[in-house]
């Protein structure tokens, strides 16, 4: 196999590890969410959600600034990638295409056009990043307005509403972390398609532990969920 023609067939290889762990991700959120932490969390915030809203006056300035510590930490993360997409924008648009530049040290493609590839994915994954996370701040000041609402006291719908709002944001937030993961990868891709490979593979594997629960969590989860309904029948009657 050429050396130019290594890109065409790692490079796929690590996106498709990538991609196809996080279907697997997908489909396990949604036939099984306890036994991930996304889907764990999901039902944390939601019960967290009823419990702020169960007394708005009391919970409020613990609810806002729950909420603001998320959307401190969204701001944080799309301020990082919209300034690396534009520190990826100019150093692209003052480099030479001469072939020279390459250094000899990347074995792969080192044509002008393969570079301008690989700054390009690099850039489309920040924006995505930053994208996701706007959304994110939208969603969380949302919910900071309605989660202090006294006449939404004890009523079920408006509070599933929120709720739903609640973790719409966490998941952009997630979605947004997830393009910073990828763009690890792909930056190692300027070095040369086998660092892309393995740097794909490490992360699929590290993802894989931070990703899902152990039975001892689940069990606690559990247990929590437990109580916190036992508690809301006792005070419905």
């Amino acid at each position: 196999m050429k050396e130019r023609e290594v890109d065409y067939v790692m490079v796929p290889m690590g996106l498709g590890v990538f991609i196809i762990y996080h279907g697997w991700l997908l489909y396990t959120i949604l036939r099984n969410p306890r036994r991930t932490v996304v889907g764990l969390n999901a039902e944390s915030r939601h019960q967290w959600v009823f419990s702020m809203m169960s007394d708005p006056i009391k919970n409020g300035v613990l609810a806002v600034q729950t909420i603001r510590n998320n959307i401190m930490a969204s701001t944080l993360l799309a301020t990082t990638a919209i300034t690396l997409s534009s520190l990826i924008g100019v150093f692209v648009s003052n480099t030479s295409d001469s072939v020279g530049t390459a250094t000899e040290l990347v074995y792969g493609n080192k044509t002008p056009i393969m570079t301008s590839v690989k700054y390009f994915t690099i850039l489309l994954c920040f924006l995505v990043a930053f994208i996701c996370n706007v959304q994110s701040i939208r969603y969380y000041a949302h919910v900071s307005f309605l989660v202090t609402v006294p006449t939404f006291q004890n009523k079920r719908e408006i509070m599933e509403y929120v709720a739903r709002n609640l973790n719409r944001g966490s998941f952009f937030w997630s979605f947004g972390l997830r393009a910073f993961y990828l763009s690890f990868p792909l930056f190692l891709w300027v070095f040369g398609p086998i660092p892309m490979l393995a740097c794909c593979c490490i992360m699929t594997f590290v993802l894989y532990f931070l990703d899902t629960t152990t039975s001892f969590t689940r069990h606690l989860h559990s247990h929590s969920i437990k109580e916190e309904r036992k508690v809301e029948d006792i005070e419905s009657v």
